[in-house]
């Protein structure tokens, strides 16, 4: 999953971004709303955690020109001013959800989970397919209860093809969805990847299914059951 955070406190936004790294997440980071508004009329996110306080272009305006586009990703407000007023604006341009600073690290981060969760259809923390489990907040994925040994791109690449299972996702989706700015992966980098994550995951029955010149999707169990009727 790929986060925008747009905060033009520098040391805050180094906070967020490593915090958030750590858990999983690609994270881009911007400093004023101008720049906000460009990366997100150019590029794809799972969240936006927005700065109220931005130079060049108010948080409230980079919201309201995204939701504007009809652009549904989920918003999560930060702001020092915490006041009713400011927080009902928020909500009604469009917020899914405000903090106030300071804040918790822990609690953020828990508001993250909670927001990429809702905005992909899903209420529980652990994705199922056939005996494949994956915890969302732990990011351990297993076999019958057994953790796989998997790497981090391969966790990544895992995730997102059971939160999209039976949904052909192009080479070069996979890197929109996994790549920051700057980092360098290839979509031939992703054949490989995707070529050890079908071995590690072979054992719980889950296929990899790869249709040339579109891309990989989890085979649909249901298609399986009507093979087997």
């Amino acid at each position: 999953m790929r986060i925008l955070i747009a905060e033009d406190d520098s040391i805050l936004a180094d906070g967020l971004s490593r915090s958030l790294r750590y858990d999983g997440y690609a994270v881009d980071v911007v400093n004023d709303g101008s720049s906000a508004d460009s990366a997100l009329k150019l590029q794809s996110f799972d969240l936006l955690i927005l700065d109220l306080d931005l130079p060049l272009m108010h948080g409230l305006s980079v919201l309201r020109q995204l939701r504007h586009r009809n652009t549904p990703i989920p918003v999560l407000i930060l702001t020092a001013a915490d006041s009713v007023e400011q927080r009902v604006k928020g909500l009604d341009l469009g917020a899914d959800d405000y903090m106030a600073k300071p804040f918790a690290l822990s609690e953020l981060e828990a508001r993250v989970r909670a927001l990429t969760r809702r905005s992909a259809g899903r209420s529980s923390t652990l994705l199922t397919y056939k005996r494949l489990s994956f915890d969302l907040n732990g990011r351990i994925a297993c076999i019958d209860g057994q953790p796989l040994d998997l790497s981090a791109r391969e966790t990544e690449l895992l995730e997102i093809l059971l939160s999209r299972c039976g949904r052909m996702i192009s080479k070069n989706q996979f890197v929109d969805l996994l790549c920051e700015w700057g980092e360098e992966v290839t979509p031939n980098a992703i054949e490989v990847y995707i070529h050890r994550l079908r071995k590690k995951i072979e054992p719980s029955g889950a296929k990899i299914v790869t249709v040339r010149g579109l891309g990989y999707c989890l085979e649909p169990e249901s298609r399986n059951e009507s093979v087997a009727a």
